[in-house]
Protein backbone atom coordinates (compact mmCIF):
# COMPACT_ATOMS: atom_id res chain seq x y z
CA UNK A 1 0.00 0.00 0.00
CA UNK A 2 3.07 2.15 0.20
CA UNK A 3 3.61 2.44 -3.53
CA UNK A 4 -0.32 2.98 -3.65
CA UNK A 5 0.37 6.14 -1.31
CA UNK A 6 3.47 7.36 -2.95
CA UNK A 7 1.69 7.43 -6.05
CA UNK A 8 -1.39 9.94 -5.02
CA UNK A 9 1.27 12.08 -3.75
CA UNK A 10 3.22 12.47 -6.62
CA UNK A 11 0.60 12.39 -8.80
CA UNK A 12 -0.58 15.73 -6.58
CA UNK A 13 2.23 17.22 -5.68
CA UNK A 14 2.62 17.62 -9.64
CA UNK A 15 -0.32 18.86 -10.02
CA UNK A 16 -0.06 21.45 -6.98
CA UNK A 17 3.47 22.65 -7.81
CA UNK A 18 2.44 24.47 -11.05
CA UNK A 19 2.39 28.76 -9.50
CA UNK A 20 -1.43 29.14 -10.12
CA UNK A 21 -4.52 31.48 -8.91
CA UNK A 22 -4.45 29.47 -5.43
CA UNK A 23 -1.01 29.40 -5.12
CA UNK A 24 -0.60 32.71 -5.75
CA UNK A 25 -3.20 33.77 -3.43
CA UNK A 26 -1.47 31.53 -0.40
CA UNK A 27 1.51 33.37 -1.22
CA UNK A 28 0.53 36.66 -0.84
CA UNK A 29 -1.11 36.48 1.95
CA UNK A 30 2.00 34.52 3.77
CA UNK A 31 3.45 37.66 2.55
CA UNK A 32 1.31 40.14 4.36
CA UNK A 33 0.82 37.77 7.15
CA UNK A 34 -2.37 38.14 7.67
CA UNK A 35 -4.48 35.03 8.21
CA UNK A 36 -2.48 33.09 6.22
CA UNK A 37 -2.76 29.81 8.25
CA UNK A 38 -6.31 29.86 8.09
CA UNK A 39 -6.03 30.37 4.29
CA UNK A 40 -3.60 27.23 4.53
CA UNK A 41 -6.14 25.60 6.22
CA UNK A 42 -9.11 26.46 4.19
CA UNK A 43 -7.56 25.64 0.65
CA UNK A 44 -6.39 22.03 2.11
CA UNK A 45 -10.11 21.43 3.27
CA UNK A 46 -11.19 22.36 0.05
CA UNK A 47 -8.61 19.96 -1.88
CA UNK A 48 -9.36 17.55 0.32
CA UNK A 49 -12.94 17.48 -0.52
CA UNK A 50 -12.48 18.08 -4.19
CA UNK A 51 -9.58 15.29 -4.11
CA UNK A 52 -11.94 12.54 -2.28
CA UNK A 53 -14.80 13.87 -4.48
CA UNK A 54 -13.05 13.08 -7.59
CA UNK A 55 -11.46 10.26 -6.40
CA UNK A 56 -14.98 8.30 -5.04
CA UNK A 57 -17.58 9.07 -7.94
CA UNK A 58 -17.03 12.81 -8.64
CA UNK A 59 -15.78 12.71 -12.10
CA UNK A 60 -18.56 11.18 -13.36
CA UNK A 61 -20.93 14.07 -12.25
CA UNK A 62 -18.59 16.38 -14.18
CA UNK A 63 -18.23 14.20 -17.29
CA UNK A 64 -22.35 14.18 -17.26
CA UNK A 65 -22.41 18.54 -17.07
CA UNK A 66 -20.84 20.70 -19.54
CA UNK A 67 -23.31 22.99 -18.79
CA UNK A 68 -21.85 22.70 -14.87
CA UNK A 69 -18.14 23.34 -16.08
CA UNK A 70 -19.18 26.08 -18.78
CA UNK A 71 -20.87 27.91 -15.64
CA UNK A 72 -17.99 27.88 -13.27
CA UNK A 73 -15.51 28.38 -15.78
CA UNK A 74 -17.47 31.77 -16.73
CA UNK A 75 -17.35 32.26 -13.13
CA UNK A 76 -13.68 31.76 -12.75
CA UNK A 77 -12.73 34.22 -15.79
CA UNK A 78 -14.94 37.29 -14.32
CA UNK A 79 -13.22 36.90 -11.06
CA UNK A 80 -9.59 36.14 -11.93
CA UNK A 81 -10.06 39.16 -14.04
CA UNK A 82 -11.08 41.02 -11.03
CA UNK A 83 -8.63 39.50 -8.83
CA UNK A 84 -5.58 40.38 -11.66
CA UNK A 85 -6.87 44.19 -11.83
CA UNK A 86 -6.34 44.65 -8.37
CA UNK A 87 -3.24 43.22 -8.41
CA UNK A 88 -1.64 44.89 -11.46
CA UNK A 89 -3.63 48.46 -9.35
CA UNK A 90 -0.69 47.45 -7.00
CA UNK A 91 1.97 46.87 -8.97
CA UNK A 92 1.57 50.08 -10.72
CA UNK A 93 0.23 52.86 -7.47
CA UNK A 94 3.09 55.51 -6.85
CA UNK A 95 2.77 54.02 -3.72
CA UNK A 96 2.67 50.11 -3.04
CA UNK A 97 3.11 49.91 0.80
CA UNK A 98 -0.27 52.44 0.71
CA UNK A 99 -1.70 50.14 -1.35
CA UNK A 100 -1.14 47.03 0.54
CA UNK A 101 -1.84 48.62 3.76
CA UNK A 102 -5.34 49.19 2.12
CA UNK A 103 -5.21 45.47 0.76
CA UNK A 104 -4.60 44.24 4.42
CA UNK A 105 -7.28 46.10 5.71
CA UNK A 106 -9.53 43.47 4.33
CA UNK A 107 -11.93 41.92 6.75
CA UNK A 108 -11.80 38.14 7.33
CA UNK A 109 -14.52 37.45 5.28
CA UNK A 110 -14.01 39.18 2.74
CA UNK A 111 -10.31 37.26 2.22
CA UNK A 112 -12.21 34.05 2.83
CA UNK A 113 -14.76 34.31 0.02
CA UNK A 114 -11.81 35.53 -2.11
CA UNK A 115 -10.03 32.18 -1.68
CA UNK A 116 -13.42 29.84 -1.82
CA UNK A 117 -14.18 31.83 -5.32
CA UNK A 118 -10.43 31.38 -6.37
CA UNK A 119 -10.58 27.48 -5.60
CA UNK A 120 -13.83 26.67 -6.45
CA UNK A 121 -14.06 28.62 -9.80
CA UNK A 122 -10.84 27.51 -11.29
CA UNK A 123 -12.39 24.82 -13.91
CA UNK A 124 -8.39 23.86 -13.94
CA UNK A 125 -9.11 22.57 -9.98
CA UNK A 126 -12.21 20.12 -11.18
CA UNK A 127 -10.07 18.94 -14.27
CA UNK A 128 -6.66 18.11 -11.80
CA UNK A 129 -9.07 16.09 -9.02
CA UNK A 130 -12.05 14.91 -10.97
CA UNK A 131 -10.73 13.86 -14.04
CA UNK A 132 -6.98 12.95 -13.40
CA UNK A 133 -7.05 12.07 -9.68
CA UNK A 134 -10.36 10.60 -10.45
CA UNK A 135 -9.87 8.33 -13.16
CA UNK A 136 -6.41 7.00 -11.45
CA UNK A 137 -8.00 6.98 -7.96
CA UNK A 138 -11.04 5.59 -9.22
CA UNK A 139 -9.48 2.21 -11.43
CA UNK A 140 -8.23 1.28 -7.79
CA UNK A 141 -9.63 -1.33 -5.39
CA UNK A 142 -11.57 -0.07 -2.90
CA UNK A 143 -8.19 -0.45 -0.37
CA UNK A 144 -6.00 0.66 -2.72
CA UNK A 145 -8.26 3.75 -4.03
CA UNK A 146 -8.11 5.14 0.01
CA UNK A 147 -4.27 4.96 0.51
CA UNK A 148 -4.30 6.40 -2.84
CA UNK A 149 -6.61 9.32 -1.78
CA UNK A 150 -4.61 9.88 1.53
CA UNK A 151 -1.58 10.61 -0.64
CA UNK A 152 -3.01 12.65 -2.25
CA UNK A 153 -4.58 14.72 0.22
CA UNK A 154 -1.21 14.72 2.38
CA UNK A 155 0.54 16.15 -0.84
CA UNK A 156 -1.95 19.31 -0.72
CA UNK A 157 -2.15 19.86 3.05
CA UNK A 158 1.75 19.66 3.27
CA UNK A 159 2.37 22.35 0.08
CA UNK A 160 -0.16 24.56 1.38
CA UNK A 161 0.78 24.90 5.09
CA UNK A 162 4.77 24.77 3.75
CA UNK A 163 3.64 27.27 1.14
CA UNK A 164 2.26 29.86 3.67
CA UNK A 165 4.98 29.61 6.22
CA UNK A 166 7.86 30.05 4.27
CA UNK A 167 6.28 33.23 2.31
CA UNK A 168 5.65 34.59 6.27
CA UNK A 169 9.47 33.59 7.54
CA UNK A 170 10.48 35.29 3.96
CA UNK A 171 8.07 38.67 4.80
CA UNK A 172 10.60 41.04 5.92
CA UNK A 173 12.32 40.42 2.55
CA UNK A 174 9.54 40.40 0.44
CA UNK A 175 7.46 43.28 1.92
CA UNK A 176 9.49 45.91 0.77
CA UNK A 177 7.92 48.18 -2.43
CA UNK A 178 10.13 47.21 -5.58
CA UNK A 179 9.53 43.69 -4.62
CA UNK A 180 5.85 43.83 -4.07
CA UNK A 181 5.43 46.10 -7.37
CA UNK A 182 7.11 42.64 -9.16
CA UNK A 183 5.23 40.07 -6.83
CA UNK A 184 1.92 41.88 -7.73
CA UNK A 185 2.45 42.41 -11.54
CA UNK A 186 3.21 38.52 -11.65
CA UNK A 187 0.01 38.04 -9.70
CA UNK A 188 -1.72 40.16 -11.98
CA UNK A 189 0.08 38.40 -15.35
CA UNK A 190 -1.19 35.16 -13.86
CA UNK A 191 -4.46 35.55 -13.12
CA UNK A 192 -5.07 37.36 -16.35
CA UNK A 193 -3.49 34.83 -18.63
CA UNK A 194 -5.23 32.04 -17.05
CA UNK A 195 -8.17 33.78 -17.65
CA UNK A 196 -7.51 34.25 -21.44
CA UNK A 197 -6.87 30.63 -21.00
CA UNK A 198 -10.12 29.58 -20.01
CA UNK A 199 -11.85 32.19 -21.55
CA UNK A 200 -10.45 30.18 -24.95
CA UNK A 201 -11.82 26.49 -23.69
CA UNK A 202 -15.18 28.32 -23.91
CA UNK A 203 -15.21 29.20 -27.45
CA UNK A 204 -15.03 32.90 -27.08
CA UNK A 205 -11.30 33.07 -28.34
Amino acid sequence: MLAIFLQGLAMSAAMILPIGPQNAFVMNQGIRRQYHLMIASLCALSDIALICGGIFGGSALLSQSPTLLALVSWGGVAFLIWYGWGAFRTAFSKNPELAQAEVAKQSRWKIIVSMLAVTWLNPHVYLDTFVVLGSLGGSLSHDERSWFALGAVSASVLWFFGLAILAALLAPWLNTGKVQRIINFIVGTIMWGIAIQLARQTGVF
